[in-house]
């Protein structure tokens, strides 16, 4: 048996999320040490909300952070099984890395808060925005916002989440032009996604020159469970291959189909996802249906992971 362990990002998020898991060693403990790196009441927010104010992405990054880094801490407390490769969606990237030990994880809830404003400060709302296609090849996906961009307004291909499935991001007209053209090509549905930033596509770019900056005063050492970066699907081998990859995931796609595949390939029997809630763990079937998929959905989910991989 040979386990993975993928962290989810954005998306994952509701209010109530945890509540099921407070009973779970090192939870709460999680969330004040995130709550205090930043100085505002994470705990509170996921108990109680708004959604909208959970929706924020400055709330968003590190309060999933903070899911993922404190089930895994649960999971770490409960049993001495251990994965054996790593891997997070966008966002999830930071919780891996925390949990391989190569940023301390008081370093990274302020990391990501930084991170979330940079990237509204480059994109301001309402300017960009994200949707899922679904039904096409990537590369016809890739034709269409190439079709669909124009001199001051651009489209591409953001996140490779499944096979037929692929959320693309840019600015609000050209996403626009490019889910009709994908419902002219075939495509089976085109949904705009809530989402006030156009996560990795070249509009972030301004943001990902700010963390360049921001990452050179981040200490990073080495992770002792190997991460698959979302942007080259490799495992950096030093601190500033591991700043390049966390710089470059900005505007670059996430390739989580071939990271699915790359587990996969590296012999993992099992891929469970750290964090609540199962958008990666739905994913993950549908691109790698012979492996067993688990997730942390909730107190009962954990539970029954324990069971299956003791």
């Amino acid at each position: 048996m040979k386990i993975a362990f993928v962290f989810p990002g954005q998306g994952s998020q509701s209010v109530g999320m945890m509540k099921s898991f407070v009973g779970l060693p090192g939870v709460r403990d999680t969330f004040a040490e995130a709550s205090s790196a930043i100085g505002q009441d994470l705990w509170q927010l996921v108990e109680a909300g708004p959604a909208e104010e959970l929706n924020l992405t400055v709330n968003t990054q590190p309060v999933m952070l903070a899911a993922g880094v404190a089930l895994h801490r649960a999971w770490n407390a409960s049993t001495e099984v251990r994965p054996m490769i790593s891997a997070g969606h966008s966002l999830g990237e930071y919780s891996a890395l925390v949990a391989g030990g190569a940023i301390d994880f008081a370093d990274a809830v302020a990391l990501v808060r930084f991170r979330a404003q940079a990237m509204q400060e480059a994109v301001p709302a309402g300017v960009g925005a994200m949707a899922a296609i679904l039904g096409l090849e990537d590369e016809v996906v890739r034709t269409v916002c190439k079709e669909a961009s124009g001199s001051k307004e651009i489209v591409e291909a953001a996140n490779f989440n499944s096979p037929a499935q692929v959320v693309i991001a840019g600015n609000v007209a050209a996403v626009e032009r490019a889910m009709e053209a994908a419902k002219g090509k075939g495509a089976k549905r085109a949904i705009m996604l809530p989402m006030s930033v156009p996560s990795h596509c070249s509009l972030m770019r301004p943001a990902a020159e700010l963390m360049r900056e921001r990452l050179r005063i981040v200490k990073i050492g080495t992770s002792s469970l190997p991460v698959l970066h979302n942007a080259d699907v490799k495992n950096a081998d030093s601190a500033e291959a591991v700043r390049d990859a966390l710089v470059r995931q900005l505007y670059q796609p996430v390739r989580w189909v071939d990271t699915i595949r790359a587990i996969v390939s590296a012999g993992a029997t099992h891929i469970v996802e750290c964090g609540p809630g199962r958008v990666l763990a739905g994913l993950n079937k549908r691109i790698a249906p012979e492996t067993r998929t688990l997730s942390f959905g909730d107190e009962l989910a954990f539970k029954e992971a324990l069971a299956v991989l003791k």
